[in-house]
C-alpha cells in the first residue's frame, strides 16, 4: 500500500512537468497581426448599465454550510529554553528612617534664653493612646536702651487621651499655659529730660509685669459611617494678674448626608464668651462683656470633570448679653460661602474664586496672643466680615515649581485694631500699663484690597525654596489710619539637606511701614515737680523691617541631633510695636533626642 502511494505521487509530478514544457513551447511564436481602428469608440449613457443596489445572487455555494467541528491535537514538546530572570532598573533607595514616638529638646542661648520641649505618647490596647506635651521658652531680656524689665516666659503643658478604630475615634485634652511679659515700651520723651534722680523716681514707680494663665478642657469625636460626622467641644478659662477673667465655651458639631448623589454638609456653631476687667483705662470702673454667637453653615459640592464648586451659606445670630461697644447688640447676620475651581490646563493652571463671609468671635485671649502688651482694659466685640471676594490662579510652572497668585477685596465692619494707649499725667490709674506703654483696641469699618503671590520650588530632593508676599491697601471709615496694619509683607525660606548628617535652613521676612498714634498729656504737677509741660498728639510711622533666621544641624545618629539657631542675624533694632524694640542677634545651641518606651 505504501509503494502504490509513492508511484502515484511520481506519476502526478511527471505529468505536471510535461504540461509546463508544452505550454512553454507554444508560447515561443504567437505571430503578429495589424489592427486598423476605423473610428474611435465614443461611449454614451445608454451603453452604461446600473449595478443593482440589491443584486440577485444565484450561487450554488450559498447552500447551507455544514457545521465543522475543530479539535486540537496537542502533545508535549521538550524544550531546553530557559528564560533569564528580569532585573529591575537601578533606583537609588535611601535607607528608611526609623520613626520614634517621643522626643525631647533642650537649648540655651544669649539673653539668658532657654528653650525646652518634651513630647511623649504611648499606644495602649484596643487602639487607645495617651500622650503629654511640655513646652517652655524664656528669656532674661537685655534689650539695648530699654529702661524697664523686658524678660518673658511662656510655659505650656498638655495631656491627651483618645481612641481610634474603624468606625469611631475620639480624644480628650486637658491643658494649662502660663505666660509672663513686661510693658517695657515707655516713650523716651517721658524721662530723657529728667535728672537722674527724678528719672529713677519715675521708673521705680512703674511695675511693668503682666502674667497670663489659661486652663482648658476639650475633646473631639468622629464617626465613620454616620450622618453625624464629627464634633469638637472646648472650654477655656483665661485670666491675668489684674483680676481679669474670661470664660469661653465652643461647640462645633458637623453633619453630612447624600441627596441624589450630592453631598450635603451642615456645620453648627455655638460660641459663648463672658468676661470682666477690674477697671477701665481712665475711670477705674469695672468692665464686663458677654456674647453668644449661634450659627449654621449648610453647603453642598458639585464636581464635574475639571470643574468643582461649593455652594454654601452662613447664618449667624449674635446675642450681646453685656455690651461694651455700640456695635455689640443682638443681630442676625447672613454670609455667602461660595468657592469654585476650574482646571484650565490639568494641574498646570487652576483658576479659582470665592465669596466668603463670617462672624469672627474676638476674645481677650485672642488679642493677647496677637499682641502680648495689650492693657487689661479692652472692649471685646465680634467682627462682622461681610465678604471676602477673591480670584486667583495656581498650579505648576514645572514638575518641581508651584505657584499661586490671588487678588481679593475684603469688607469688615467692627474690625479690631491695636492702638497705643494715651499717657495722661492726670489719670488716676497708676497701674504699670497706664504710662503710654500698652495698647488698646479700637473698632472701625475697614475695606482691604490685597494682592498675594507665592512660589515654591524643589530644585532637587535636597533643596527646596519658597517665597511669598502680599500688598495691601486699606480704606477706613472713622479712624485716621488702619493702625498697625502693614502695607506690604514678604517672606522666604530655603531648606538644604547637605548630606545624611548635615542639614541647614534659613528664613527671612519683611514687614512694611505701619502707622500708630502717640498721645502724651503731661504737666508739671507730678510728685517730682520737674517735668515740663509735654503735649503730643501725632501719627507715628513705624519703619519697615526685615528679620533673618537660620539654623544648621548635625545628626549624630538616628536618635540624637545637635543644632545651632540664629535669629535676627541682621541685628535689626526694629520696633514690632510702638516703642517696643526687639532683641538683637540671638544665638541658640541645643540638641534633640528621639526615643521609644
Amino acid at each position: 500500500m505504501k509503494i502504490n502511494f509513492q508511484y502515484k505521487i511520481a506519476i502526478i509530478v511527471v505529468l505536471f512537468g510535461t504540461q509546463i514544457s508544452i505550454a512553454q513551447k507554444k508560447d515561443e511564436n504567437i505571430g503578429t497581426e495589424v489592427v486598423n481602428v476605423v473610428k474611435a469608440y465614443t461611449p454614451t449613457i445608454s451603453d452604461a448599465f446600473k449595478v443593482k443596489e440589491t443584486p440577485s445572487i444565484n450561487d450554488d455555494d450559498n447552500s447551507a454550510k455544514e457545521a465543522i467541528q475543530y479539535s486540537i491535537f496537542s502533545f508535549p514538546v521538550a524544550s531546553t529554553f530557559a528564560p533569564s530572570k528580569g532585573k529591575a532598573a537601578g533606583v537609588e533607595n535611601g535607607a528608611k528612617e526609623k520613626l520614634f514616638s517621643n522626643y525631647a529638646t533642650l537649648a540655651a542661648g544669649n539673653y539668658g534664653t532657654i528653650n525646652a520641649d518634651l513630647f511623649v505618647t504611648q499606644t495602649l490596647e484596643n487602639g487607645d493612646y495617651v500622650g503629654a506635651m511640655l513646652r517652655h521658652l524664656s528669656s532674661q531680656g537685655g534689650i539695648k536702651d530699654i529702661e524697664l524689665k523686658d524678660n518673658f516666659s511662656n510655659t505650656a503643658i498638655d495631656a491627651t487621651y483618645g481612641s481610634k478604630s474603624k468606625n469611631i475615634s475620639w480624644n480628650g485634652d486637658l491643658g494649662y499655659q502660663r505666660q509672663t511679659y513686661n510693658w517695657y515700651g515707655l516713650d523716651p520723651s517721658l524721662y530723657e529730660n529728667l535728672t537722674l534722680e527724678n528719672k529713677d523716681l519715675l521708673l521705680n514707680k512703674i511695675d511693668p509685669k503682666q502674667t497670663f494663665q489659661n486652663i482648658y478642657l476639650g475633646g473631639r469625636l468622629s464617626l465613620g459611617e454616620s450622618v453625624f460626622k464629627d464634633a469638637a467641644i472646648k472650654f477655656s478659662h483665661f485670666s491675668d494678674a489684674f483680676s481679669s477673667s474670661e470664660n469661653r465655651f465652643l461647640l462645633k458639631p458637623s453633619f453630612q448626608f447624600d441627596v441624589m448623589d450630592v453631598k450635603l454638609k451642615t456645620n453648627f456653631i455655638l460660641d459663648n464668651i463672658n468676661g470682666s476687667f477690674q477697671k477701665d483705662y481712665f475711670n477705674g470702673k469695672e468692665m464686663k462683656y458677654g456674647i453668644t454667637n449661634l450659627g449654621i453653615q449648610p453647603s453642598f459640592q458639585i464636581n464635574k470633570d475639571d470643574f468643582s464648586v461649593n455652594f454654601g451659606l452662613g447664618i449667624f445670630y449674635s446675642i450681646a448679653n453685656e455690651t461694651l461697644t455700640s456695635e455689640a447688640k443682638n443681630k442676625l447676620f447672613i454670609y455667602p460661602n461660595i468657592t469654585g475651581s476650574y482646571k484650565v490646563v490639568d494641574n498646570l493652571m487652576i483658576a479659582y474664586a470665592g465669596a466668603e463671609g463670617e462672624l469672627k468671635q474676638n476674645t481677650y485671649q485672642g488679642f493677647v496672643q496677637e499682641n502680648f502688651v495689650v492693657s487689661p482694659t479692652l472692649a471685646v466685640s465680634p467682627t462682622d466680615q461681610k465678604f471676602d471676594l477673591y480670584v486667583g490662579l495656581k498650579g505648576k510652572l514645572a514638575n518641581t515649581i508651584g505657584y499661586n497668585i490671588r487678588g481679593s477685596v475684603k469688607n469688615e465692619d467692627n474690625k479690631a485694631l491695636f492702638k497705643n494707649n494715651t499717657y495722661d499725667a492726670l489719670n488716676t490709674n497708676t497701674s504699670g500699663y497706664a504710662n503710654g506703654n500698652s495698647f488698646g483696641v479700637v473698632y472701625d469699618n475697614l475695606k482691604t484690597v490685597s494682592f498675594f503671590g507665592e512660589l515654591k520650588a524643589d530644585f532637587s530632593k535636597n533643596i527646596s525654596f519658597g517665597v511669598n508676599g502680599s500688598l495691601n491697601s486699606y480704606a477706613i471709615k472713622n479712624e485716621k489710619e488702619a493702625w498697625n496694619l502693614p502695607g506690604i509683607q514678604l517672606s522666604s525660606f530655603i531648606d538644604y539637606t547637605i548630606n545624611t548628617k548635615w542639614y541647614a535652613n534659613a528664613k527671612v521676612f519683611f514687614v512694611g511701614e505701619r502707622k500708630d498714634q502717640l498721645v502724651i498729656k503731661a504737666t508739671n504737677i507730678q510728685p517730682w515737680n520737674t517735668l515740663p509741660l509735654l503735649e503730643k498728639n501725632e501719627t507715628v510711622s513705624l519703619n519697615s523691617y526685615f528679620d533673618l533666621n537660620a539654623q544648621i544641624g548635625y545628626k549624630h545618629n538616628k536618635r540624637l541631633t545637635f543644632f545651632l539657631k540664629g535669629n535676627n542675624l541682621a541685628n535689626q533694632n526694629y520696633q514690632r510695636w510702638l516703642n517696643y524694640k526687639v532683641q538683637g542677634i540671638q544665638v541658640l545651641a541645643g540638641a534633640n533626642y528621639k526615643f521609644d518606651f
